[in-house]
């Protein structure tokens, strides 16, 4: 692809850096833009920066959030008995966005991955596992997606929190193997969380 500016290259080339972005679709972004007031410009410029240095990670979930400690930790409302344990934040957002979970969440920042080099030390699973041993936890809701990683990430902390008193449990395969959780519907979703089974049952399948 040909620029006739280095400046219009250069921006392209970033945008294209993007996921599932092009250098096609960068393109028109960056053409868009330059159509657009200066000012929309450098409000979405101003958007991304205030973004970058001010956003935070929940202290107790490792949800994105603008303070300390995010909303739904701070809810009283919520059951904080519950936890459900999912891979990020996009998770968070798709089963809240079901309106049938009251719990709390604890974000893992991922699955385990050997082959992607990503063990148990790189992800939040200490600070789970102390969640457990303080006993304020009755349930554990295993909500990574199912494919061979989360599964793996699921019986790792299950054999971490094993020995203490706390009932562990998995969505339902409403969600069908291999799927991520932020493209399932939120019918099925719902559906998953309200009818999950304990994760012993699952066991023999791993």
């Amino acid at each position: 692809m040909e620029f006739s500016s280095k400046l219009l290259e250069k921006a392209v080339n970033e945008i294209a850096q993007l996921p599932g972005i092009g250098k096609r679709t960068a393109l028109r972004l960056v053409l868009h833009l330059l159509k657009q007031p200066s000012e929309q410009t450098q409000f979405l410029s101003q958007a991304l920066t205030k973004m970058r240095e001010e956003i935070k990670f929940c202290t107790s979930c490792h949800n994105i959030s603008d303070v300390e400690v995010c909303e739904i930790c701070n809810n009283p409302n919520r059951n904080h008995k519950i936890i459900c344990v999912v891979e990020d934040v996009r998770d968070v957002m798709a089963i809240e966005n079901t309106n049938q979970f009251k719990g709390i969440y604890h974000v893992l920042g991922g699955k385990i991955s050997p082959i992607d080099g990503v063990g148990p030390s790189q992800l939040n699973i200490d600070s789970l596992v102390e969640k457990v041993k303080l006993g304020k936890v009755e349930e554990l809701i295993f909500a990574l997606s199912s494919t061979m990683e989360g599964d793996t990430t699921n019986f790792y902390i299950f054999k971490r929190i094993k020995d203490y008193e706390v009932k562990t449990s998995t969505i339902a395969r409403g969600i069908a193997v291999g799927d991520e959780l932020e493209y399932a519907d939120e019918v099925t979703l719902g559906r998953s969380i309200l009818n999950r089974i304990p994760f012993e049952n699952t066991l023999k399948n791993i």
